[in-house]
């Protein structure tokens, strides 16, 4: 199995989550203060694995005093650098087919952006986003206007900062003289990623940790969006997901069970899904080094229904390596006797 040697190229699983918590958090950990990339521009635009992106966020939001929690309303810093890495080629997951062209991924926690899914999804075959219904508007804003239209780059991919244009900026000029040229040929331009044109693999749905149920029609409601016939039948008989993504999610030890709770209720879908049964879904939690306690709370939490691993230097990109602050870890349902 691929997996089992994905795992083995990790190294040690995790067995004591204090001494895990004790060895990250002695790192040499840089200032991040909260880690927003800009919490008071209402649009920022990066460029990320060589595609330009145009992210509109509410720093409104961000402020408010909304029950339910705010910090969906803007981008993160590790997000970019998550994305990139996870949606490499080089990708081991991608390496060791955990992850291919035909794979269904959901993402908790999505946040307003959408910007792993954005990269992610011309990858794989579905990718279903989640988080609280407020961000709905602003999410479904961000993927249309991040996939009508495909633009090649050479700049730089992101490292830590970012860029704020007003609407007369350079890159939206690139988008739209593209979109135009594209339209007068009849054709879609190529983009980082195998994407042409329209990218209509992905999609978003609510769900609360704390009050929605982790079911098959979390994958069904997104086949309904697919492009591609071919891949929207084979997706729609299946009924789970092969990895779960978590990007820095984990700021409230309130929160903790439930977000552990929902991975492995997805996880537990695959069990009942014939087709795909031997093959356990993966759940992937990147976030960054903030609160000990708040870490060894989630930690301690995953690891009572997970195996854990966390993912070595030697497979990640700079910008998520030690003393970058940020951290990457993959858990597998416990229970599984086929992975040893």
């Amino acid at each position: 199995m691929d997996l089992e040697n994905l795992l083995q190229l990790l190294g040690d699983e995790i067995e004591t989550p204090d001494e895990e918590t004790f060895d990250l958090f002695a790192q040499q950990i840089p200032s991040q203060n909260l880690g927003f990339i800009d919490a008071k521009a209402s649009v920022i635009e990066l460029t990320v694995a060589g595609r330009d992106l145009t992210i509109h966020q509410s720093p409104g939001i961000l402020s408010s005093d909304r029950a339910g929690g705010t910090t969906g309303a803007v981008v993160w810093k590790i997000t970019p650098l998550f994305a990139e890495w996870i949606s490499s080629p080089s990708n081991p997951l991608f390496a060791h087919d955990v992850l291919s062209s035909s794979s269904c991924v959901i993402e908790l926690g999505c946040g307003i952006a959408g910007i792993v899914g954005l990269l992610l999804a011309p990858r794989i075959a579905h990718y279903v986003l989640t988080d609280q219904a407020y961000v709905s508007k602003f999410i479904e804003q961000n993927i249309a206007d991040n996939t009508t239209t495909a633009t090649a780059t050479t700049k730089p991919s992101y490292k830590g900062h970012h860029n704020h244009y007003h609407k007369t900026s350079h890159k939206k000029q690139q988008r739209e003289t593209s979109s135009r040229s594209s339209k007068s040929t009849g054709g879609s331009s190529s983009q980082p990623g195998g994407q042409q044109g329209q990218q209509q693999n992905i999609h978003f749905t609510p769900l609360d940790w704390e009050t929605d149920g982790a079911t098959p029609e979390l994958l069904s409601s997104s086949t309904a969006v697919s492009n591609n016939s071919k891949t929207a039948t084979a997706t729609a008989t299946r009924e789970s997901f092969d990895a779960i993504i978590a990007c820095d999610c984990i700021y409230n030890e309130a929160l903790v069970e439930p977000l552990v709770s929902t991975c492995a209720d997805i996880c537990r879908l695959r069990a009942a899904d014939n087709r795909d049964e031997d093959k356990p879904c993966v759940c992937v939690v990147a976030q960054q080094l903030r609160d000990p306690t708040v870490f060894e709370a989630w930690l301690a939490c995953f690891a009572e229904s997970f195996r854990v691993w966390r993912i070595p230097d030697s497979l990640l990109t700079e910008g998520l390596r030690s003393n970058s602050g940020f951290v990457v870890h993959i858990g597998v349902l416990k229970g599984l006797s086929r992975l040893g």
